[in-house]
């Protein structure tokens, strides 16, 4: 097979598995950004860099976002919003985050390949995208050309993209107006 080829391998898995996305999942996380007061993100590896793309378009938006681990991140609180990305559902990091997320009585949701994972469990909400990792303790059906956890990786950053449409058409929100927000000290 040629580049050209794969890649056409590549758009239909992503197609195929965003396609078995809970739509209603999508919009409650889509409401759960709205009613908060601040977003926190976090994610490890590939899968974290989905996340910190995600907290840029919130924030071209207008949202008060914030990714955990940065030194200008405030406290979270409990009328908050914290979202952890971790296809295996069991990042160590992630886990205790989202434990301390839970003490402080902040909203949860995880976006993961493992809704049943220390993570989903603890989440008021857990996007599944039904991917495959060689790290999942549950193996689902969804195989994949891509080497390790490439297809959730891709599919993790189209459906925060997709999560930034419907807020776009939810708040009236241009994509010129948020562009006023990019960076311009570049």
């Amino acid at each position: 097979m040629n580049v050209t080829e794969y890649a056409g391998l590549i758009t239909g898995e992503i197609a195929d598995t965003l396609g078995k996305v809970s739509p209603e999942d999508g919009e409650k996380l889509t409401d759960m950004i709205l009613d908060a007061k601040k977003i926190f993100v976090a994610g490890a590896g590939r899968t974290g860099m989905a996340a910190r793309a995600f907290a840029m378009r919130l924030m071209h938006m207008g949202f008060e976002a914030y990714v955990c681990g940065e030194t200008i991140t405030p406290s979270l609180e409990a009328e908050d919003l914290f979202i952890a990305a971790s296809g295996s559902g069991s990042t160590g990091s992630l886990v205790t985050m989202t434990q301390k997320a839970e003490k402080i009585g902040a909203q949860i949701a995880t976006v993961t390949i493992c809704p049943e994972g220390p993570i989903g469990r603890i989440a008021d909400l857990a996007v599944e995208i039904p991917a495959p990792t060689p790290k999942a303790r549950v193996k689902n059906k969804t195989v994949s050309v891509q080497p390790m956890g490439s297809l959730f990786e891709q599919c993790a950053f189209i459906f925060f993209d997709s999560i930034i449409l419907r807020l776009m058409e939810k708040r009236g929100i241009s994509s010129d107006k948020m562009f006023t927000r990019h960076a311009n000290l570049e």
